[in-house]
């Protein structure tokens, strides 16, 4: 266990650092944030003052390296545009994203899983073949149609939730959540509704495919043969050997909720960290974007070794040795 911890953390400290120059290049070579954020009537000596107070009088070269000195320090530098440290804008929005993205995964969790193993299990029924269907309509529909669709019908039409923004919250162990309450629950559910459809829909037709292959395995069979009724076959026999797959995908949806729930936060005003991201590449402010992709490469490689870990919990026969990958 600990080689592999060691040899993960190697790893992880290259893709960082090789993420750190694709991601630094890329932000570079997008837009001018002098021209946003200097105004065009100042003097040129003025303008050079602004420009060495942010950092944009240097090359290339020394702009990046003076972002890894600042990253080893647990810095990020401050933002062009307000001034603040830019650990302190995500630290401020990551609450709302994550308790999305939680909710999210729970719901998609809650409703694809049992309904894949439902379609998997009956799949040539009437039944399976309309959870099938089903399945592939979540696929198809695109988040911001269905953000807005979920707005006129349950806050426009019927005026049952809120169309958007957070709502109150309450302080639970140091941090604003809006779980804890109604009130704070009914402005959760309409987002996090938008961001789980598709991700059930995967999960609903991945549970679905693995519940038919274990279906037909000797062990399956063989329970069946000793008369286990269709509860405890596929809660017990079949759940257990599909959980591998789905948490893999379960893990790589919710590092991508996090980072790409963009349209749902700007459509339903959630103060995440998508907004943020928008309104930092509106204003060109580089040191914002960076920072937050830079925040979302480690979440990425936290999830990942996360889910190989639960790899080792789930199924005693993955070793985490110096063989694993």
């Amino acid at each position: 266990m600990l080689s592999f911890l060691l040899r993960r953390l190697a790893q992880s400290i290259a893709v960082l650092w090789l993420m750190s120059v694709i991601v630094f290049a890329g932000i570079y070579l997008v837009g001018d944030p002098a021209s946003m954020m200097i105004p065009d009537n100042v003097t040129p000596e003025m303008r050079a003052q602004m420009m060495a107070a942010l950092g944009l009088d240097q090359p290339p070269l020394t702009q990046y390296l003076d972002f890894v000195d600042r990253a080893l320090h647990a810095s990020l530098g401050r933002s062009f545009a307000t001034g603040l440290p830019v650990a302190s804008l995500i630290a401020s929005r990551v609450t709302a994203t994550l308790e999305l993205a939680l909710a999210a995964t729970m719901i998609a969790v809650l409703v694809g899983l049992p309904l894949g193993l439902v379609a998997g299990r009956w799949a040539v029924t009437p039944l399976g073949r309309s959870l099938t269907f089903a399945s592939s309509l979540g696929f198809s529909l695109p988040t911001f149609w269905l953000g807005l669709l979920l707005i006129m019908v349950f806050a426009v039409q019927l005026n049952w939730l809120p169309s958007g923004g957070r709502g109150p919250t309450t302080s639970w162990l140091g941090l604003q959540v809006s779980f804890l309450s109604w009130e704070g629950l009914r402005y959760l559910l309409l987002p996090a509704l938008n961001l789980a459809l598709f991700n059930a829909a995967m999960i609903m037709r991945l549970a679905r495919s693995a519940t038919r292959e274990a279906l037909l395995t000797d062990y399956v069979k063989f329970a069946r043969a000793k008369g286990l009724g269709n509860g405890r076959l596929i809660g017990v026999h079949v759940l257990k050997n599909i959980l591998i797959p789905i948490v893999t995908v379960v893990g790589i949806n919710f590092g991508g909720i996090i980072a790409f729930s963009v349209v749902t936060e700007t459509i339903f005003g959630w103060p995440g960290m998508g907004k943020l991201l928008i309104d930092s590449i509106n204003a060109l402010d580089r040191p914002v974007v960076l920072g937050y992709l830079m925040f979302v490469v480690v979440i990425y490689l936290a999830i990942n070794l996360l889910v190989d870990l639960m790899y080792s919990w789930l199924d005693p026969r993955i070793t985490l040795g110096a063989g694993s990958p």
